[in-house]
């Protein structure tokens, strides 16, 4: 008994510590519909914070508590709201979950310019003159004064945000503006002052749990940033919305993760199930929701780019591969492999064209399919196409998988259940000593075709831009198809789809099948560039930058994929020189992915937008310059785009070949050719 009750203790602070969390990431969710995923990365920066304020300048621990919770966090979150996360409720859940995204990028790069990387110490709130914690016995088992105030903070937050919602005129304006922010107005209230009252409070309870965890897991960067996974899984059994099940659900993940590392034996078969279980909570607490609870958050208002025809797809991508062969010619060693990199991040990306920009739903985990891809790679031994393609396909049954569960999830709910796959994979497969071997590393060997081995980077290199190629002609074919309507028509209205009598589910299986194996190729083919992978090369939390940057460059267009892929793989390149530039050029990255990021449709739009302005205007300019044709029959292209598009392509101009008579205006219609000239019958 005194075993148990000296488990149970510690997951009765993890939890309560969780439980704080939660309350406010459930909260900004009710009120603003934002879910936001740089959570636990306020929670971390505000530690650090409480830090340089009671470490650093030496202020008493209770003021700097004070100064972080009643100043700096509510007045962060009054300014989030008001200018990065205003209006993101009624946006594209893509754009919500890009913005948030960046916000956590940017913090984490923001802290390590402010606070470069060293060893700090925050001692507990009530530690001792040698800075130990003070303690107090409770039979034979000891409790200290951190948990004891973290399970009283617990519940002095709940009990607070009950009369807070229940008891309070401004409990009522939050809950109203979760109803109907219309009738709100009419009566006289504030939606925008609500949202940003619920944002300062959710900042604040973010840096409450965040400080009162830090004595425990210390004040490291990523850690109390991913802590906050536990406290999606608690939301989630609150269904993100009711407070009490949120306080529920993090208790009993709190004691299930201390029971955990109490009764499993290091050495039995469920030993790889202790370090999994929040993700394993918030999986299950997905998958067992009421589905009517979850018909929330599609991903809607993306204009898909044009597709161009089948001969600009060839000769263009002839061009990419003539151009990718200048420039990789006179390069050295190490710049090949960054090349070859940043092929297989555009690949993994044009898998996020399939599934984002195409079918509409958003993935956390592409990086980790590139990683099964990778993985069966090396283990498969079989370093030629049937390796290649086997490889290909034991991801599209990975990815296959991973959908069945989720089938009737959309929007956020399906990104979550991918971020919690991506976590259990790396915990229990790719950390595993079984995959990737004692030493973490793996060998694989190059890509042979009918017996001849690619045995020169800069030749494999351009192996992989033939790859890229096909790949990007074989999805924009797939658009141009009666499948890509489809998946399109998923996307802008599964409702009517239903209607129609389409069954969305297995198709939904489908997409994730196919854009896992695009993800798992490039996997398997940076295997073989590598010759040498680890678990470190596929990590869950490299997904993010990776849907960021995606969506950034155009996750709609096969240009914005390899736009995207040349900045991924440029940031540890900028950011290898010391930490702090690292946390610049993250905070930079970050930050402007917070306001580019709105577009759904990308930077890549906008060079397109630039390349047919340019292209229009040089074009009539020398045409006006040069002879005319004798011949009346003669036809010459239309200056001018005949429709309006939001988006374009690498593979396409994004003009369309319709005859304009000679003597007609530039921009005139073909419709009115020569049979409507005077003189002409």
């Amino acid at each position: 008994m005194d075993t148990f009750i000296a488990y149970l203790i510690p997951g009765i602070f993890s939890g309560a510590a969780y439980a704080i969390a939660a309350s406010g990431l459930v909260l900004t969710y009710t009120t603003t519909r934002v879910f936001n995923i740089a959570h636990g990365a306020f929670g971390m920066v505000m530690s650090f914070i409480f830090w340089d304020f009671s470490q650093k300048q030496g202020l008493p621990v209770w003021l700097s508590l004070i100064l972080v919770l009643g100043i700096v966090a509510p007045l962060t979150g009054f300014l989030i709201q008001r200018f990065i996360a205003r209006g993101l409720g009624e946006a594209p859940v893509s754009v919500s979950l890009v913005v948030t995204v960046g916000l956590f990028v940017g913090l984490i790069g923001a802290a390590q310019a402010i606070w470069p990387p060293e060893p700090r110490f925050v001692p507990p709130l009530l530690a001792d003159e040698l800075g130990n914690d003070k303690s107090f016995p409770i039979g034979e088992t000891v409790v200290t004064a951190q948990q004891l105030i973290t399970v009283l903070a617990s519940i002095g937050v709940a009990v607070g945000l009950y009369l807070l919602l229940t008891r309070t005129r401004i409990g009522t304006a939050m809950r109203a503006s979760v109803d109907n922010p219309e009738l709100l107005k009419l009566y006289g209230g504030k939606p925008e002052t609500v949202a940003a009252l619920s944002w300062a409070i959710g900042v604040s309870l973010a840096a409450l749990g965040g400080i009162l965890l830090v004595p425990v897991v210390g004040l490291d960067y990523y850690q109390l940033t991913l802590l906050v996974i536990n406290a999606y899984a608690a939301a989630m059994v609150g269904r993100l919305k009711n407070l009490p099940l949120t306080f529920v659900g993090a208790m009993g993940l709190g004691i299930a993760d201390s029971m955990a590392l109490g009764y499993i034996p290091t050495d039995s078969l469920f030993a790889d199930v202790r370090p999994v279980i929040p993700p394993l909570f918030l999986f299950a607490a997905l998958v067992l929701l009421p589905q009517a609870q979850l018909r929330i958050g599609q991903v809607k208002g993306i204009v898909s780019a044009p597709v161009p025809s089948v001969p600009r797809m060839v000769v263009s991508g002839g061009v990419f591969l003539v151009v990718l062969l200048a420039v990789v010619s006179p390069m050295s060693e190490a710049r090949l492999l960054l090349v070859g990199t940043a092929a297989t991040y555009a690949m993994v990306m044009l898998s996020l064209v399939l599934l984002t920009g195409y079918g509409g739903h958003v993935s956390l985990a592409q990086l980790t399919f590139a990683g099964v891809g990778a993985l069966a790679y090396a283990k498969l031994d079989s370093p030629n196409l049937y390796g290649l393609l086997l490889s290909a396909l034991i991801a599209v049954a990975v990815g296959a998988l991973v959908a069945l569960p989720v089938l009737r999830l959309t929007g956020l709910y399906l990104a979550l259940s991918t971020l919690a796959f991506g976590v259990l994979m790396d915990k229990v497969v790719f950390q595993n000593e079984r995959a990737f071997g004692f030493g973490g590393a793996l060998e694989a060997q190059r890509l042979s075709f009918f017996g001849n081995t690619v045995e020169t980077t800069r030749a494999y290199v351009m192996v992989m831009g033939v790859f890229f190629v096909l790949v990007a002609i074989g999805i924009l074919m797939l658009r141009r198809g009666v499948l890509g309507r489809l998946l399109v028509a998923m996307r802008d209205s599964p409702a009517a789809c239903g209607t129609l009598g389409l069954d969305l589910r297995w198709a939904r299986v489908g997409l994730f099948g196919l854009s896992a194996g695009v993800a798992g190729l490039a996997g398997a083919l940076f295997a073989g560039l590598r010759g040498t992978i680890g678990a470190a090369d596929f990590q869950y939390f490299n997904s993010l930058p990776l849907l960021l940057l995606a969506v950034v460059f155009g996750v709609t267009s096969v240009t914005g994929a390899a736009l995207g892929g040349i900045g991924l793989m440029l940031l540890p390149v900028l950011s290898g020189s010391s930490p702090i530039a690292g946390g610049i050029v993250f905070l930079i990255i970050g930050f402007g992915a917070v306001f580019a990021g709105r577009d759904p449709n990308g930077l890549a739009n906008l060079l397109f937008r630039v390349g047919r302005l340019l292209q229009s205007r040089v074009l009539r300019r020398i045409d006006l310059h040069l002879p005319q044709l004798p011949s009346t029959t003669a036809f010459t292209r239309s200056k001018t785009p005949t429709r309006e598009v939001s988006g374009g392509e690498l593979f396409d101009d994004g003009y369309d070949d319709e005859p304009v008579p000679i003597g007609a205006s530039a921009g005139s219609s073909a419709t009115s050719g020569p049979t409507e000239q005077k003189g002409v019958r």
